[in-house]
């Protein structure tokens, strides 16, 4: 039987060990009530309170104020590229976006097709190497929201801080590095995540949302896109992604158990010094990322050339370590070292990078 890889996906991504084990444990029958979650009506008492659950324990990580809706929805994070400017674009129809790789490109073109889009900040001419410098002289006064994608799972840089913008509405797609440090969700209107990368599997989207924000989607807007209707039915409009929910539940609390957020980022910073010092301290790697901005969940870095990056990928795979090639349109390697990612992972691959470039020197 194979062993458990070590799964540096950007996502879907690696798992809790302890989270796997407890769903396993659950699947046939769901602590005595004789289903698997997937099976529930999502009507009934056991579900709601499972989605309950879930949902306190994130007001909790977060610190959640109790104006801001938590909403459980699908469609993935590319879904509220579009959601986002159909329920926010309600005055001015101005939005302005911090550019900084695929997705906040994505988010953009999106906004075009409803209102008036303008790129403030943008990282494309430095090849995404580095977050543009924004500040709030830059957004036009009556914009309706300000947008920015809190890391770059592509190119491998996050906003070390929230950007310094003062505006009412600010927009954050933070589904690849949620969780993984404290934010001060109260100086944010909407944040949005796919669970998939660090929160859960693929099903999954969380949407926090301040309340004000509810009732401005347009008549036209379909109704599974509204907002307001969503928050209304408390998620529950149509089926939930029940069975997502429940794993986001059971990565919560495996969180809490940590000790929350702030012993998150203190593993996660660890995990990625470990991972950087290593490759700054070696010549026969680089990385591209300016420093002060690199990612903390996705490193990216490249060999000399090609052959040899291909190489280090089957290198490491032959050792257990899997999904370390590069985003297809960037080339290289990237590490995606998540909350679940453990040390010795991180710790394993460090030492292949060390021994595979002993034997190509």
């Amino acid at each position: 039987m194979q062993e458990r890889l070590f799964n540096f996906s950007a996502g879907p991504a690696v798992l809790p060990e302890s989270v796997l084990k407890q769903a396993s444990e659950e699947m046939l029958n769901y602590r005595g009530s004789g289903l698997s979650v997937m099976e529930m009506s999502h009507r009934s008492s056991v579900y709601e309170a499972i989605q309950s659950k879930a949902e306190m324990d994130l007001r909790t990580l977060l610190a959640i104020p109790d104006n801001y809706k938590v909403l459980f929805l699908q469609g993935g994070a590319s879904l509220q590229f579009a959601m986002v400017p159909l329920n926010l674009l309600r005055g001015s129809k101005k939005a302005d976006f911090i550019h900084t790789g695929e997705w906040t490109k994505k988010a953009y073109q999106e906004a075009q097709k409803y209102g008036d889009a303008s790129i403030i900040a943008n990282g494309e001419t430095s090849r995404f190497n580095v977050i543009p410098q924004v500040d709030a002289s830059m957004i036009r006064p009556d914009a309706d929201y300000v947008y920015y994608c809190s890391n770059n799972t592509i190119y491998g840089t996050r906003h070390t801080v929230i950007p310094p913008v003062d505006h009412p509405v600010v927009v954050a797609d933070m589904s690849s590095d949620i969780l993984s440090r404290p934010v001060d969700v109260s100086r944010h209107g909407v944040i949005f995540a796919g669970a998939q990368k660090n929160m859960g599997i693929a099903g999954l989207t969380v949407v926090i949302i301040r309340e004000d924000l509810l009732g401005y989607a347009d008549d036209k807007v379909p109704t599974m896109l509204n907002y307001k209707i969503m928050a209304d039915g408390k998620s529950l409009y149509n089926t939930p992604p029940a069975y997502s929910i429940y794993i986001a539940g059971l990565v919560f609390e495996w969180i809490l158990a940590l000790g929350g957020l702030e012993a998150m980022e203190k593993l996660n910073e660890a995990k990625a010094k470990l991972l950087y010092d290593t490759l700054d301290a070696s010549d026969f790697y680089t990385t591209t990322v300016n420093p002060k901005d690199r990612s903390l969940m996705n490193v990216t870095f490249r060999c000399a050339n090609e052959e040899l990056d291909k190489a280090f990928v089957k290198f490491c795979e032959s050792r257990g370590l899997t999904n370390l090639k590069g985003y297809r349109s960037v080339g290289g390697m990237r590490a995606s070292i998540y909350n679940a990612m453990p040390m010795e992972g991180v710790e394993k691959l460090v030492a292949c990078l060390k021994e595979f470039e002993a034997d190509k020197r």
